[in-house]
Order: structure tokens, then C-alpha cells, then sequence
């Protein structure tokens, strides 16, 4: 008999939470064995005996849950935005206390969209300019979103390394920074609109020719696989994981 999984979901109200207790529900390898509001004490999973806390909060109350998980030997699968340098550091130094536990802090569970990044990746150093765009619903309270910044960031890894100079720009005045957030050198640039759910262009341009490698998330239900695949391998990863490819063989 294969390995269930006791889940506890915070943030099980919101848009995001309210999918993944219908995936937990539906998966055969899972038990959703509590659920945390915004009202709710963040002890009640370990009362329930959660083995995994699936995060779906506000970047206000992400760090103290995931700590709490940690310091009860609990893994986590973390899709809350928020998480800068400092709080990544921060949650590193707990493991020196609980090195067992696993914690995944995914910007994007779209398989659709980690390969894109995944593509984006592999096609930047090829090309002389590049840019992001990300667009989602006017709800959203982050901006860049964590997916975007954290594309441009392993593109301009990959830039870096090759010897890539910065792409070409002549702009002298700003007015509004419409140029977007400068991300280690990639330019980012957010639209919140009503009507999206979650979309992403990677723009890459040389002479004569431009590739766009774009994704789109149409429905929320599109973050389920990965969310679930997170729950299954986060164990298998001990200390800290960031980004859902990670778990995948890319």
C-alpha cells in the first residue's frame, strides 16, 4: 500500500486554497487532515498529526506558519509570495535544528510555466535583448510576481555566465519608471487587469528576428499537479527548496 499523506492547507478559504482542498480531497494518496483559515491558530495542525502544511496565505503571515511547520518537524509547500533574501536566510538557519524537514517555496506550481522558464533559460544567452512580462488579475498585491522575478533572475544567471552584455538601451528620461522593475538586469514589467488569471511573456529579440515563449493560466486548477507533486516529494528534499523544478527531471 503506497505512503498517505496527512495535509493541512492554510490558507484553505482563499482562491488558491479553495482548489487545493479539492485536489488534496481527490487525491488517493492524501488525507486532508486540517484546514487553517485567517482566524484560525496555526496549532491546529499539529493537533490533526499533519505531516505536510500546504501554504496558500498572504506574504504577512507565510514566514511565522512555515517556521511554526519547521519547528514541529512538519514539511511545507509554499506558494505564498513574499519570501525576499533575508526571509530565505532566515528560514535556512532553522534547519540547523530540524535538518529532516523539507520545505518548498514555489513562485509558480504551473508545470506550464516552470518550463517555460526552463525554455527561456536555455534561449537567452542567444539572444541580445530580452524582457518579461507578467500579467494577472487586478486582486493580485505583489508586483513583479514571484514567477517573474524569479524568470529574470535565472535568466540573467544564465546571461552572466555566458558573457552576455545588458541589453541594449538608450532610454535617458523615465517618466513613471515605464520601463518596469530591474531585475539583475532584466527588465520586468507587471499589468493587473480583470479578466486574467495569470499569464507570462518572455520576450527575446536580435537582429531580424524575436522569440516570445509565453504561458498562460486560464484557471487555478492549473496549479493542482504541482501543488500535489510538491506534497509527495518535499520529504525527499531535505532543508529548503526553491522553485517547483527542483522536483522535476529538466
Amino acid at each position: 500500500m503506497s505512503k498517505v499523506w496527512k495535509v493541512a492547507i492554510a490558507g484553505a478559504t482563499g482562491r488558491m486554497g479553495t482548489e487545493a482542498v479539492k485536489a488534496v480531497n481527490a487525491a488517493h494518496d492524501m488525507e486532508l487532515v486540517a484546514t487553517v483559515g485567517s482566524s484560525d491558530s496555526i496549532s491546529t495542525i499539529v493537533e490533526a498529526g499533519a505531516e505536510v502544511l500546504i501554504d496558500l496565505t498572504v506574504p504577512t503571515a507565510t514566514e511565522a506558519n512555515v517556521h511554526f511547520a519547521v519547528e514541529h518537524d512538519i514539511h511545507a509547500v509554499v506558494g505564498t509570495t513574499g519570501w525576499d533574501d533575508a526571509k530565505l536566510e532566515k528560514l535556512r538557519d532553522a534547519f540547523d535544528q530540524h535538518p529532516q524537514v523539507g520545505v518548498l517555496i514555489a513562485p509558480n506550481f504551473a508545470i506550464g510555466a516552470i518550463l517555460a522558464t526552463e525554455f527561456a533559460t536555455k534561449a537567452a544567452r542567444f539572444f541580445e535583448s530580452v524582457e518579461v512580462i507578467e500579467m494577472h488579475h487586478p486582486n493580485k498585491v505583489d508586483a513583479p510576481s514571484g514567477t517573474a522575478a524569479h524568470t529574470a533572475a535565472k535568466i540573467a544567471a544564465v546571461r552572466a555566465e555566458a558573457g552576455v552584455a545588458p541589453s541594449p538601451d538608450a532610454t535617458e528620461t523615465d517618466r513613471g519608471n515605464s520601463r518596469g522593475a530591474d531585475i539583475d538586469g532584466v527588465r520586468v514589467h507587471a499589468v493587473r487587469l480583470r479578466g486574467l488569471t495569470a499569464s507570462q511573456e518572455i520576450l527575446l529579440g536580435d537582429e531580424g528576428q524575436q522569440l516570445v515563449i509565453r504561458h498562460d493560466s486560464f484557471d487555478r486548477v492549473s496549479f493542482m499537479p504541482g501543488v500535489l507533486l510538491g506534497v509527495r516529494e518535499v520529504a525527499n528534499h531535505p532543508g529548503l527548496t526553491h522553485g517547483l523544478d527542483k522536483f522535476l527531471d529538466l
